[in-house]
C-alpha cells in the first residue's frame, strides 16, 4: 500500500487494516489504528507507520479511544519466511525480554547488527524498541486487569527497573502506572478476587482480537476431535463452547481458557475478539502464553486476503463463501504438537499418563502437562524417540524463529517420519501458511494460502451430516460444484 491508500483506509475507518500498520497525527502527537473513531486528521498532518513501536519511536504516544497496542499483529509476520519475519515472531514470544538481543541474534544466525539493521530498515524500529512496546502494551494489561503491586507489574512486564516502567508507560500513555490502573473499567468484587494472587494461579481476563470474520465454531471442532484428556478439555454445547488446556511457560506452568462464543460488541465481518482467561503462576508469563494462544487460534491471519485469492479458484469459491474467514489454526507448544502428530491421539493420551508432569493444583479434569522431549527422549525409542532426541537436542527447531525449510528436512531425515505428518508439523507447529498436501497437486493460484485451501477441503470433509452419514455406512457424493478437487 503507498500512503495515498493508507490515508483513504483512514478516512473510511477501515478495521480491515487495523494492526497492519498505524498512523500518527502531527498537531496532537497521538498515534492510532486505521479504524479509530476521532475525526479524521488532515492528510498533511498524518505519519505512517508499519509498527506500534516505530510510531512511538517517532515521538507518538497511544491514542485512548482505539487503543492501537491492543489490535491483532500483522499477518505478514506468519507468512514471511525471511529473517525479519523470524525475528517479529521470536520478538512477540518475548525472547528480547528473556534473553537479550544478543540471545535473538543467535537464534537468527546473525550478528545483533545486522538484525537490529534489517528490522530498523523494514519496519522502522529495532528489537530493543519492538520488545519496549511489546512490555507497555503486557503492563497495561496487567494494570488493568489485576490488583498485583505496581512494582511487580514492572518486571513482570519485563522491565529492568521500575524507573524505566514509569518513563515508557509515561512515554506510550501520556499517563502514570496509577492513574492507568484507576482509568480501567470497575470490576466486580468477584472479578477481582480471581485477579489476585491467593490462587494458585493468577487469574487474567483478556480479549484476544482478530481482524474480519472468524470461523470460531470450525476451530472448537478442529480442538474439540484432537484433544488430550489431562491436558486438554472442552466443556458446553456447540457454539457456546469453553476450551482450556495446561501450558508450560518459560518462567512456570499455567492454564489457559478461551469462549468459543462471539462477543456481544465488536464482532462480525469487521473483527471482533476472543473471551480468555490465564491462571499463571509466573506474570512475566503473559506475553508467551497470549502469543501461544495467537498462534493456536490463528488471530493474527488476514481473511481478506485469503478469501480474495482462494474465492477466486471456482473449485473452493462455493466453501470460501459458506465459511468466510476460516482459519488455519497453530499450536499451543510446537514441539508437544510434533510429538502428538507422529504418534496419534490414544498414543499421546498414554505419554500423558505416564510421563506427563502432575499440576500442583488441577483445574477441573486438567492434571498434567504433556511431557518435555528431554523426558521422552530418555523413556522411549523407535521414531518417537529419535523425533524427541532431534527436539531436545536442537537437532530439529520448531520454536517461532525456526527457518521452515530446515526443519521440514531435518524432520523428513527422522525414522519414522512420513511427508503427511512432516507437512502437519510444518504447518501447525511452525505456523506455515503455504503448505501443500504431500502426494497432492495444489494449483499456483492457491499461493501463499494452501494451507488454508487444505482447511477448507478438511472442514467440508468432516462436517456433520457427512460424519453421520459415514457413520452409517452411507457415502455422501456431492456436486461438482459444491467440492473442489484435490489436485491440480
Amino acid at each position: 500500500m503507498d500512503e495515498d491508500t493508507r490515508y483513504e483506509a483512514v478516512r473510511s475507518r477501515d478495521s480491515r487494516f487495523d494492526g497492519e500498520f498505524f498512523f500518527g497525527v502531527r498537531t496532537t502527537g497521538i498515534y492510532c489504528r486505521p479504524s479509530c473513531p476521532a475525526v479524521t486528521p488532515r492528510r498533511r498532518n498524518v505519519r505512517f507507520f508499519a509498527t506500534a513501536a516505530a510510531a512511538q519511536g517517532g515521538g507518538f504516544r497511544a491514542c485512548r479511544r482505539c487503543r492501537p497496542d491492543a489490535v491483532p499483529g500483522s499477518a505478514e509476520w506468519n507468512v514471511r519466511a525471511d529473517v525479519v519475519g523470524r525475528a517479529m515472531r521470536l520478538i512477540g514470544d518475548g525472547v528480547v525480554d528473556r534473553e537479550g538481543v544478543a540471545g535473538l541474534a543467535l537464534r537468527l544466525g546473525y550478528s545483533a547488527r545486522q538484525v537490529q539493521r534489517q528490522l530498523t530498515a523494514e519496519v522502522g524500529a529495532g528489537p530493543v524498541a519492538l520488545a519496549r512496546a511489546q512490555r507497555a502494551h503486557t503492563a497495561r494489561v496487567l494494570l488493568q486487569t489485576t490488583d498485583l503491586p505496581i512494582t511487580e507489574i514492572a518486571f513482570a512486564a519485563g522491565f529492568a527497573s521500575v524507573r524505566q516502567f514509569n518513563d515508557t508507560i509515561r512515554a506510550v500513555y501520556a499517563a502514570t502506572p496509577s492513574e492507568l490502573r484507576a482509568a480501567a473499567p470497575r470490576r466486580t468484587p468477584a472479578a477481582a478476587s480471581t485477579a489476585t494472587t491467593s490462587a494458585p494461579f493468577t487469574g487474567i481476563p483478556l480479549r484476544l482480537a482478530y481482524r474480519g470474520p472468524y470461523q470460531a465454531g470450525a476451530v472448537f471442532d478442529l480442538l474439540a476431535r484432537e484433544a488430550v484428556p489431562g491436558v486438554e478439555e472442552l466443556t458446553g454445547e456447540r457454539g457456546n463452547r469453553t476450551y482450556r488446556r495446561t501450558l508450560r511457560l518459560p518462567y512456570g506452568t499455567g492454564v489457559a481458557a478461551v469462549e468459543e462464543r462471539a462477543p456481544r460488541t465488536g464482532s462480525g465481518p469487521s473483527g471482533g475478539w476472543l473471551d480468555a482467561r490465564l491462571h499463571i503462576c509466573d506474570p512475566r508469563d503473559l506475553t508467551s502464553a497470549v502469543q501461544r494462544l495467537r498462534r493456536l487460534f490463528d488471530l493474527d491471519a488476514d481473511p481478506y486476503s485469503v478469501d480474495e485469492r482462494l474465492g477466486a479458484d471456482p473449485r473452493l469459491a462455493p466453501l470460501v463463501s459458506a465459511r468466510p474467514g476460516l482459519r488455519s489454526p497453530g499450536a499451543a507448544d510446537p514441539e508437544e504438537f510434533a510429538v502428538r502428530a507422529l504418534v496419534g491421539p490414544e498414543e499421546a493420551g498414554r505419554l500423558v499418563r505416564s510421563y506427563g508432569k502432575t499440576l500442583d493444583a488441577p483445574w477441573g479434569s486438567l492434571t498434567r502437562l504433556f511431557p518435555e522431549p528431554a523426558v521422552l527422549a530418555g523413556a522411549e525409542g523407535g521414531p518417537l524417540g529419535a523425533l524427541a532426541t532431534a527436539l531436545a537436542d536442537g537437532a530439529v527447531r520448531l520454536d517461532p524463529g525456526a527457518d521452515r525449510d530446515a526443519a521440514h528436512t531435518a524432520l523428513l531425515a527422522l525414522p519414522g517420519m512420513d511427508g503427511a505428518t512432516a507437512a502437519a508439523i510444518r504447518t501447525r507447529a511452525l505456523g506455515d501458511p503455504d503448505v501443500a498436501p504431500p502426494g497432492e497437486g495444489a494449483p499456483d493460484s492457491w499461493r501463499p494460502w494452501r494451507s488454508y485451501a487444505l482447511r477448507h477441503l478438511e472442514t467440508w470433509e468432516s462436517r456433520p451430516d457427512r460424519t453421520r452419514a459415514r457413520h452409517h455406512g452411507v457415502t455422501s457424493r456431492a456436486a461438482p460444484s459444491e467440492v473442489p478437487a484435490r489436485s491440480a
